[in-house]
């Protein structure tokens, strides 16, 4: 095989679950004993090369899985990207919601054992139906969307805004009667003001103020100190408020950060920049509404970091997954916004494939440097993503903590991070020796999310 269709190892392939459930599931489907007419191919279908013209590399597995029912279960996994079809995609006829699904992990972990386990073959029917039609519903969407009125697009833009400034002003009418009768009253109102309050911002079409103010609700009464934690909450909040209110005497990057703050969408300004990306993280953050997949990638020519996003209905993951450790060869253009590191995926070159590279690291101290740095663009903005160098896991009492190997500061782990199971990872990972991580750094401390040996292994997804 070309060494673009390098196999991925299983830990690039667990790293695309959605769930430590789905972990557990896919690795006892990762072998040849349930599964049947496993195959995989370097080759076009011949459907999709009358559709683009071309032949390329699909990197197409599929096989069928013999499950608890009488008829079993048909799973394909795309791991070609070009634009329309992002991949790695995965389908299968099982009634699963996840994204991948254990049957897709599964047959991922049985490719990646080699030729002898999935070896090279013709695409059934089947399978390349469905490879085939990826790219035609994303490409009409984009059509559409090309078609739209800029006039009406301008009308719909400043009524949404006479909207939010509506809320916002009635939000800051809350805020002072909040102040002025009290903190104490907000424990006693209980989380129906702020969901009250919320449901005001919806009306008002700005989601992001919304989101900010149900996170108030679950201050009060949440432990020691939780006034101080709601008054710093609502002074931001005041200050997005401000902002929203004033936007037309702001710094052009900073007026975009506000608007997206608020819940304005926008779209990637600027050129594309083509590099090789290093897929540093990924990880999924869900809600009763929406599951929010970040990935972490890392430019290793243009030294910028960036984060992808990619949505999913509720109960399901969303279909962009990429593998931690890989890189790939792909264009990223910016969204506006100052200190802002969200990205567009646009056209990728190769499927991922494997890398030596490793992002550049900080100290303990250079790393919370860089977060008041951020601060200052973005006064918003809980977290910076930062790679710590020669750092060692220990615990500090009742929390753990990353300290320099060679200096005497150190980060706190953020209450989450001490509650994964990557932590133990990690910890066993080090043995007492400084590792690299990668991870997000912020005033709750810092939340690891890989690490990579200090010799030359591969990285390891926490």
């Amino acid at each position: 095989m070309t060494q673009q269709g390098v196999r991925w190892t299983a830990d690039q392939v667990l790293a695309l679950a959605p769930d430590s459930a789905s972990r557990k599931a896919g690795s006892k489907l990762g072998t040849a004993g349930p599964w049947s007419g496993t195959g995989c191919s370097q080759k076009e279908p011949k459907a999709r090369e009358a559709q683009e013209g071309q032949e390329g590399a699909v990197w197409g597995v599929w096989g069928v899985c013999k499950g608890s029912g009488d008829t079993p279960y048909r799973t394909v996994v795309d791991l070609a990207d070009r634009p329309g079809a992002p991949g790695p995609a995965c389908n299968c006829t099982c009634p699963s919601r996840k994204f991948p699904c254990k049957h897709a992990l599964g047959l991922l972990l049985l490719w990646s054992d080699g030729e002898a386990a999935v070896p090279a073959g013709q695409v059934p029917d089947w399978a390349e139906e469905w490879i085939a039609g990826r790219r035609g519903p994303a490409q009409e969407e984009r059509e559409e969307k090309g078609l739209a009125d800029p006039e009406a697009a301008r009308r719909r833009a400043e009524r949404r805004a006479e909207r939010i400034t509506a809320g916002v002003t009635e939000l800051e009418q809350r805020l002072a009667d909040l102040l002025r009768s009290g903190l104490a009253t907000a424990e006693q109102a209980g989380y129906g003001l702020w969901e009250e309050t919320a449901a005001r911002m919806v009306d008002a079409q700005a989601p992001g103020l919304a989101a900010r103010v149900r996170e108030l609700g679950a201050l009060p009464g949440s432990g020691p100190g939780w006034p101080v934690r709601l008054l710093e909450e609502c002074a931001l909040l005041h200050l997005l408020d401000r902002g929203w209110l004033h936007r037309e005497g702001l710094p052009q990057n900073l007026a975009a950060t506000v608007r997206t703050r608020v819940g304005l969408p926008a779209a990637p300004t600027g050129p594309p920049v083509r590099d090789h990306w290093l897929i540093l993280a990924q990880y999924d953050l869900t809600d009763p509404k929406l599951t929010t997949r970040r990935i972490w990638l890392h430019g290793t020519a243009s030294g910028r970091t960036a984060v992808v996003l990619s949505y999913g209905a509720a109960g399901r993951a969303p279909e962009l997954a990429l593998p931690v450790g890989l890189a790939l060869d792909a264009e990223l253009s910016a969204y506006p916004g100052a200190g802002r590191q969200r990205a567009a995926l646009g056209e990728q070159f190769a499927p991922p494939a494997p890398t030596t590279a490793r992002p550049p690291g900080l100290t303990t101290t250079e790393a919370l440097a860089r977060y008041g740095e951020a601060l200052r663009e973005d006064p918003w903005q809980d977290s910076v993503p930062v790679t710590l160098d020669d750092v060692v896991p220990a615990r500090d009492g009742d929390s753990w903590q990353l300290a320099d190997a060679e200096g005497d500061t150190a980060l706190p782990l953020t209450p989450a991070a001490t509650a994964r199971p990557g932590l133990w990872r990690l910890v066993a990972l080090s043995g007492g020796a400084p590792v690299k991580v990668f991870g997000e750094c912020g005033h709750r401390g810092f939340t690891p999310l890989t690490a990579w040996p200090t010799d030359t292994g591969e990285a390891v997804h926490l």
